[in-house]
């Protein structure tokens, strides 16, 4: 509908200096008092952080505007990037069902909307399965693997906007 998706290729230096992980829980927005709120229906539900929780959510922000991309062909299966992900989202696995995938995860995929990645067959027959829902986007994966079978990539979404001249001229068309 008018919308790309441009991904150019990261190199190292442009995002390695931020995978410092540290395991901060998400920090709740607070919300205006329910009774409150379903009295008056104008009233703001969240109510958005102050500077002080703000900045600590702030801080549990790595890349989420990076995306890890897995290339099947260049993969080992040699397992250091699952070894190295801090939250254990990359799985090899015998490719199979997806119901029966999210259960073999070594972090069953609880969240149903959120599709798993899965690859394409690997050299051993197995599949790369990744739940995007749990990862941190740290790059760590792409900075252990041998091949480079992982690669980070900056994700931008560009929406096409009509020029004026197309409108003018969509405009007289229509007369």
């Amino acid at each position: 509908r008018g919308a790309t998706h441009d991904q150019p290729e990261m190199g190292i230096h442009e995002w390695s200096y931020k995978n410092d992980y540290a395991p901060l829980k998400r920090v709740a927005m607070p919300h205006a008092d329910k009774a409150q709120a379903l009295r008056n229906l104008k009233v703001e539900v969240e109510l958005g952080y102050d500077d002080q929780l703000a900045f600590k959510e702030a801080e549990r922000c790595l890349n989420c505007d990076v995306q890890t991309v897995f290339s099947a062909p260049l993969c080992i299966e040699c397992d250091a990037c699952m070894d190295i992900c801090p939250v254990d989202c990359i799985n090899f696995l015998p490719n199979d069902a997806e119901p029966v995938l999210r259960e073999a995860l070594r972090v069953p995929a609880r969240n149903k909307t959120q599709d798993i990645y899965v690859s394409d067959a690997l050299k051993t027959g197995r599949i790369m399965a990744k739940d995007e829902d749990v990862c941190l986007h740290c790059g760590l994966c792409a900075e252990r693997c041998p091949t480079g079978a992982w690669d980070m990539q900056k994700f931008m979404f560009v929406e096409a906007q009509a020029a004026q001249t197309c409108l003018t001229h969509h405009n007289a068309y229509l007369r």
